[in-house]
Formats: C-alpha cells, structure tokens, sequence
C-alpha cells in the first residue's frame, strides 16, 4: 500500500512536470495567461506529490515496513527513530528523492513568492524548474525506484553503514543537498533571461538573497561534512581531496566567484557573460557532483554503490552545458556592449583577480578529481591523485585569495588614488607585518605558514580598520557610540559589512587549517597497563581495557589518562566496535579541544582483553577549533546580509 502510494506519487509528479515544461511553450504562442497559470501551477502540484512520496517513504522507514526493498536495505528494527528518518538519503534512491523533495520546495516556494511579479520571464523560470524536476523524477520513477518491493518480507532489515550512525547523518547531507538544489534558483532566472531576452541585472538583483542562501548552504554542508569526518572516521583529519569532498567543493568556487563578480556587473555593468557563465558553471557542477557519486566510476568511503542512473546524469550534464551555453551564444550580441575597465588598480580589478584565482582553483581540483578516470582511459588504470597534488597547487592560490579579501572590500572603485591606498592600507599592512615579525621571533620559522598568518593578519586589520574610521565619521556626524555605531552602519550597508563578518570567518577557517597544517604532531605507540607515552607537553597513561554488548555491536574501549602540563586532565575512551555486518572494526577516535589546539586519541588495536595491551595513536592539532567557530561566524555574516532591515542600503557594496 505505502510503496504503490509512493511510487504512483512520483509518477504523476513526473507528468505534472512535463506539462510544466510544455505550458509556458504554448503560452507563447496561445493563451498566455491561462497556460502560464497552469506552468504555475504544475509545479504546486509537483511539490504536493513529492511530498506525498517522501513522507510515504518516511513512514515506511519508521514503520519498519521491510516489503519495500530500501527499507529493508537502510534500517533495522533496533534501530533508533532518528536513524530511520535519516535513511532518507542513506543509500542512493532515497538520497534523488530527497534531491528532488528539496528542489520542489524551493520551485514551489519561488513560484509563489514571484506569482505576481517578473511576469514575463517566471514562466520560463518555471519550465527550468520543471525540467530539472523531470529528469529526476524520471530517473526515480523509472530507473531507481525507492519503493521496489521485495518478496518474501525478510524478518529485519541489513540496516544503515554504521559510520552514517552519526548525529550529523542528520544535517550534512540536508546542508549539502539544499546548498546544491538552491542554485537551480539563479540558474532558473539566468536561463530565463536569456531566454527572453533581458539580460540585464534584473534577475541578478532577484536572486541574490537566494545566491546567498545556497552558498551559505554549501559552506555549511562542507564544514560540517569536514567535522563529521574529524570525529567520527578515526584519522585525525577534516579533508582529504576525496573526489566525493571535491565534488561537494567545486559547485562552492564558482558561486563564491559569482557572488563576488555581480558586484561588478551591478556598479560598473561589467562582466555580463563572465556572471551568466558562472552560474550556468556551478549549477553543471552539482549535476556533474551526482553524476561522481552515483555512477559507480570512483571510488570513496562517501560514494554511494554503483547503480544504472550514472550515464543518465552525463547526458542531463551534457544536455545543461549545451543547452545553457547555446542560449548564451544566441543572445551573444545582446552582451557585448558593457564597459571598459578604468585602471588595474580598483575595486573591479580586485574582485576579478578574486575570480581568476577562484577559477583557477575549480581548474586545478577538477583536473584532480577526474584524473583517475582521464587515465583509465588512456592506458586502462586509474591513477589515482593524492593529497599532495591538491596541497601543491591550491596553497599558493588560496594565500592570494586571502590578500585579496583584505584588499577587495576596501579599495575605491574606478581607480584607487595613492592617498586612498596609503589611507586605506597602510596602517593594517604595518600591523600584519608587525605579527607576522612577532611569530617568526616566537618559533614560526616555515615560509608558507608565516605568509599565511601574516595576510591572515592583513584581512582582520584591514576590516577592523576600516570600521573603526566609520564609527569615528558615525560620532562626529552623529554622536553615536560603538554599538549604535555598528548598528547603524550595518542598517545602511548590511551587504558590506555582512560581507566583512563572512570574511572574519572565512579567515578564522583558514587559521584553522593553517595551524593543523603545518604543526601537528603524530606519535604511534603499543602500551602495557600503566605506560605512559609522551608527545609534546601531553602524557598520556594506559589505565586499562573494557568491552560491552551494545545493541546493534561489541565495543571495546581503552581508557587512558590525559596530563597536560602536568594538570590532568581526565580519562579519555577511544574504542573500537565491531559489527555483525562489517569485517573490519569501526573506530571511534576522542578528543579535547581548546582555544590553542586539541589532542586526539585514536585506538589502533589491542591484545585480548584480559591482557590489557592496546596500540594508540596520537595526535596534536594545533588551531583546529576555530574552523569550526569560523563557521558560526559565517552564519551570522550570511543572516546579516540576507535579512530585511528598514533602514535602506547604500549602493556601495
């Protein structure tokens, strides 16, 4: 019952969006307005089915029902509530029904917003929705059926991996995904003004807040994918160039050019082409992301089992890249006229520096990504490329995007005068240098991590600098203080020092993966009872060996004491748990953080228990904290910019 409500559910979503492709197509040459509310309406009609399905699958999900095969493949009947609702998108047809649930609330919820305005353009907007909603439709309907029973019923089901037994199952994924699917908005409204014609701002300055969500979404997604990896895979990393951890990352580069490039084309009207084609860019990268994780053709820990939709997403990419590139060819001459950049020096010739160096890090990753498939090709195996290749090519350009970031926001546009550079510039520069000088006196002697510190330093002057002078100006103008200051200014330009806020964070990321980098310590050892192992100001002692049946597995922990500068600083458990399911043991690392670094604990393999011998690894991990704080900060920065305020907004962005 629930899997035939499921399925016939996406079989007339699948019809609804067909008729929401043809109707704006018949529109403009028969009724318009008739078949534009149908267009319209199509997609209301989507969003109630896709629905249905999703909460069918839900409840079967909770319900146990093992007659639908993914339940059986995804849960078990000792498994948590919460655990069986993510199993959503735990395995690869609930995951595209979770892809499409997502963009049908987003479709649904810009057709209604937008009912009464851009009434030329948002039937077209529509068929791109329903042209994207179609094909996945399609796809789940008729090629990976999330409601495909099976016969007989088996007794419980296989369950869940159980490294996705993890509190972020349930929000990295729904970040991620909602991040992807929230660039089909710009993408809809870009096509759509190809399509008709206007290609001017108008759907730049729609769809911005939306630009902002979906970037927001996709950064909030990664980093908590990269903590998620931190704590639960038991390596002591955050990020390993994984071509899943690429894919996630690639769609972030171009709509993090994009956002900045549209300032260009608002002020100046520059930059037309350069703005559709980003877009067109990260909206191909989330097909082609799908396309990686669900084709079978590489292999990762993240990737989803090898199923038939793989050649289907190539050729919808195919179908994308030709189909968007082709409308942007054809309104060629509507794009050429814009303006010549004044000077080298300015705020245009920054925030295109900005996209040059973003660009050139989407180049290089992707050329990594696909390498192993380029040369499985070519002579027939896959050479895989590692993490040094990754950190060799996107350190020097990620060092010059840091530069920019404090140079970008600040400088004039046009042509920036020696008295605004020298105002604007030089005391942050002197600061920055200042502690730069301060860390290689203390004991930072490496280039790399010094430069980077040190223009760290530069963006976080620069910034508070500059505040400083507005709030000087809002006190002689008005007499306010810092606070009502800052409120004020934020009121007035919420874009820009929103913007800032972002920046601080991206900065304390940076910081964050900077410290990891470049001085971790790592120390491996195998201890009877009682033995201690030292690793900087840490000692760590052996206290023994327990295990316990758990319901779903047999754990087995290893309690050893921390002192840190001799304060102790208590017991910590890494363990080991051993699955039915699973040949191999699954590790669950610990760790303390603190503000300067954390120590991380990870339990390699034991003796048997009554002989209380455990090998440990160790590891120090300088800074990591504040990736994660510099996430937080992200947030507030993006609630700045992309909340209303009553107070209207300078065009000095």
């Amino acid at each position: 019952m629930i899997a035939a409500l499921g399925h016939t559910s996406i079989l007339l979503a699948f019809l609804a969006a067909l008729v929401g492709i043809a109707s704006p197509l018949i529109a403009a040459r028969f009724e318009p307005e008739r078949f534009r509310a149908v267009a319209r309406y199509s997609i209301f009609g989507q969003f109630a089915l896709v629905t249905l399905a999703a909460a069918a699958l839900i409840y079967g999900l909770i319900a146990t029902d093992f007659s639908i095969k993914y339940v059986a493949f995804n849960t078990t009947r000792a498994t948590p509530i919460y655990y069986r609702v993510t199993g959503l998108w735990g395995a690869l047809e609930g995951s595209l029904l979770l892809w499409e649930w997502i963009l049908i609330i987003f479709a649904g919820i810009v057709a209604w917003v937008y009912r009464k305005r851009h009434h030329e353009m948002m039937p077209w907007v529509v068929m791109i929705f329903s042209i994207v909603s179609a094909f996945f439709l399609g796809v789940i309907g008729f090629l990976s059926n999330p409601f495909e029973t099976v016969s007989p019923i088996p007794l419980d089901g296989r369950g869940l991996n159980p490294l996705l037994e993890d509190a972020n199952m349930m929000t990295h994924p729904p970040l991620l995904y909602t991040g992807f699917v929230g660039l089909t908005v710009p993408f809809a409204f870009a096509m759509a003004a190809l399509i008709v014609g206007k290609v001017d701002e108008a759907w730049i300055t729609t769809t911005r807040r939306w630009t902002i969500i979906a970037w927001f979404f996709l950064t909030a997604g990664n980093l908590v994918g990269a903590w998620w990896s931190y704590h639960v895979l038991g390596w002591g990393g955050y990020w390993a160039w994984d071509p899943v951890e690429n894919a996630a990352f690639m769609p972030w580069l171009p709509a993090t050019a994009f956002l900045h490039s549209v300032q260009v084309q608002e002020r100046r009207r520059m930059l037309k082409v350069w703005n559709l084609s980003l877009i067109i860019v990260a909206f191909s990268l989330t097909i082609f992301g799908t396309f990686l994780t669900r084709s079978g053709i590489i292999s990762s820990i993240h990737a989803f089992s090898s199923g038939p939709v793989g050649g289907f997403f190539l050729g919808f990419l195919a179908f994308v890249l030709l189909g968007s590139f082709g409308l942007l060819a054809y309104r060629a001459d509507m794009l050429k006229e814009q303006p010549e950049l004044d000077s080298m020096v300015s705020r245009e010739s920054a925030l295109l520096l900005n996209n040059i160096v973003l660009v050139s890090a989407l180049f290089t990753i992707f050329l990594g990504t696909i390498f192993p498939l380029l040369s499985e090709a070519v002579a027939g195996v896959q050479v895989s490329v590692g993490a040094p290749y990754f950190n060799s090519v996107t350190v020097p350009l990620f060092l010059f995007l840091v530069f920019l970031m404090g140079v970008g926001p600040i400088i004039a546009w046009r042509r920036a005068s020696w008295d605004n550079l020298k105002r604007s510039f030089l005391c942050p520069a002197i600061a920055a240098l200042l502690l730069g000088l301060g860390l290689f006196a203390w004991k930072i002697r490496d280039f790399l991590p010094i430069l980077g510190f040190t223009l760290m330093a530069f963006v976080a002057f620069t910034i508070i600098y500059d505040t400083a002078l507005a709030l000087r100006a809002r006190k002689r103008i008005a007499g306010e203080g810092i606070i009502r200051g800052l409120v004020t200014l934020t009121r007035r330009n919420q874009r820009r020092y929103g913007g800032f806020i972002v920046h601080l964070g991206v900065v304390l990321i940076m910081m964050g993966i900077a410290g990891s980098m470049s001085y971790s310590l790592e120390k491996e050892a195998t201890l009877a009872l009682k033995q201690n192992l030292q690793i900087g100001n840490y000692r760590i002692q052996f206290e023994g060996l327990k295990g316990s049946q758990q319901p779903t597995h047999f754990r087995v922990e290893g309690d050893f004491r921390v002192v840190h500068n001799g304060n102790d600083e208590g017991i910590m458990s890494p363990a080991l748990k051993f699955f039915p399911t699973q040949q191999s043991p699954v590790g669950r690392a610990v760790h303390q953080s603190s503000l300067g670094e954390d120590i991380y604990l990870i339990l390699s393999g034991f003796s048997e228990l009554d002989r209380n011998q455990a090998t440990l690894k160790v590891l120090v991990r300088p800074l990591v904290i504040w990736m994660w704080i510099g996430g937080f900060v992200i947030a507030f920065g993006t609630l700045i910019c992309i909340l209303p305020m009553k107070t209207t907004q300078l065009s000095d962005t």
